[in-house]
């Protein structure tokens, strides 16, 4: 019995091949998670502006039951707050096209006025009533000048786009 091989137990190579494994799953798990997140999302929904000398126009997309209840304009670089307006008049602006520091088109607005030059960087926002929703984007204005949109569309990050190309975006099912 002196010449016998000593037995070595097996549960340390068991626990330290567990221990592996899990750290192995943990890290294909984040991962995949890390590449998932940050990956640019198929759904992105494209918001449309104009400028066309000093009117600022923009159009939110959104379904026909929705109906813009605030707009708002912040300096993106700085976030001050340019704007606010409640509740359009027009069906135009309850349907998402708005003219930005318009206060007629408006039953309440902010006493901001436009500024003579406006900030590189427009967040627009909107809220539609009834809801805790909205939507916006961040325009680029020197970009936005330099597009060439034509008549009756607006400068999207994909291109110019009607006001009826940024609303289908939206899977709506309305019967409107």
């Amino acid at each position: 019995m002196l010449n016998q091989p000593r037995k070595r137990p097996a549960w340390p190579f068991v626990l330290m091949g567990s221990v592996l494994g899990l750290a192995a799953l943990a890290a294909v798990g984040t991962w995949v998670y890390g590449a998932y997140s940050m990956s640019d999302p198929a759904t992105t929904i494209l918001a449309g502006i104009r400028i066309d000398g000093s009117r600022v126009s923009v159009k939110m997309p959104n379904c026909p039951s929705d109906k813009v209840k605030m707009v708002e304009v912040y300096d993106s670089d700085s976030e001050k707050l340019l704007w606010r307006a409640n509740s359009p008049k027009t069906s135009e602006g309850k349907r998402g096209a708005i003219t930005l520091w318009n206060a007629d088109d408006f039953l309440k607005t902010s006493s901001g006025a436009q500024p003579k030059t406006l900030p590189a960087n427009l967040d627009i926002s909107v809220t539609f009533a009834g809801v805790e929703d909205g939507t916006g984007d961040v325009f680029n204005v020197r970009k936005v000048k330099a597009a060439h949109v034509p008549d009756g569309q607006y400068w999207t990050r994909d291109g110019s786009r009607t006001a009826a190309q940024i609303d289908a975006q939206l899977n709506c099912h309305d019967s409107n």
